[in-house]
């Protein structure tokens, strides 16, 4: 005996599948963005289309993350060897940078001939070589502060004529042109764009 409780699932009409009719779909085009359906519909979902599918990597183990790392600061470390910094910005400092890099310094042989002074300055020395050691310190600082000079010079001549309009303070440019030109030519950072003897 079939049961009066059950009906046919063919019977049973899904108001969310039936097509609306014209004043319906009218109706619901007029409603307002935020609108939510009544009860006996289904909510709509939001649209998939143009959406990213969840991401689906795999944590990396601790040895992957460690070259990763690795990898990232060798990256870093070799655009900041090509481009500096912020500090090295601007047409000035590029300037600057080639007055310097186009000709040899003295202030380069300023570090290692500080370790000699310091090796031969030892009382452990004979008198002889404490002594030259203190005339080549001198030496090299009288070196370094005319060499200075000269750079200096130079760069506040060309700045003032290639820049006329520039607001770059002429001191803080000195001031970066001589500590490039007291580092190793290898070590400067950014890289040098000229070769020595080559015109600024």
């Amino acid at each position: 005996m079939p049961s009066l409780f059950r009906r046919k699932s063919a019977d049973l009409a899904d108001p969310a599948t039936e097509p609306l009719t014209p004043a319906e779909e009218e109706a619901e085009a007029n409603r307002p963005r935020g609108y939510t359906p009544s009860k006996g519909r289904e909510t709509p979902k939001r649209p998939t289309s143009g959406r990213r599918p969840p991401g689906t990597t795999k944590p990396l183990s601790k040895e992957e993350a460690k070259a990763l790392r690795r990898q990232r600061r060798a990256e870093a470390a070799a655009e900041f060897r090509r481009e500096g910094g912020p500090r090295d910005r601007g047409p000035e400092r590029l300037l600057a940078r080639n007055v310097v890099d186009a000709r040899r310094t003295v202030g380069t042989w300023f570090f290692g001939g500080a370790l000699i002074v310091l090796i031969g300055s030892n009382q452990a020395m004979p008198p002889a070589v404490r002594l030259a050691s203190n005339l080549l310190w001198g030496a090299l600082a009288i070196g370094v502060v005319i060499d200075s000079v000269l750079i200096s010079r130079k760069i506040k001549k060309l700045v003032r004529t290639r820049f006329p309009q520039s607001t770059q303070r002429m001191g803080s440019l000195y001031l970066y042109a001589i500590m490039r030109a007291i580092t190793f030519r290898k070590l400067r950072t950014p890289e040098p764009k000229v070769t020595i003897g080559d015109p600024v």
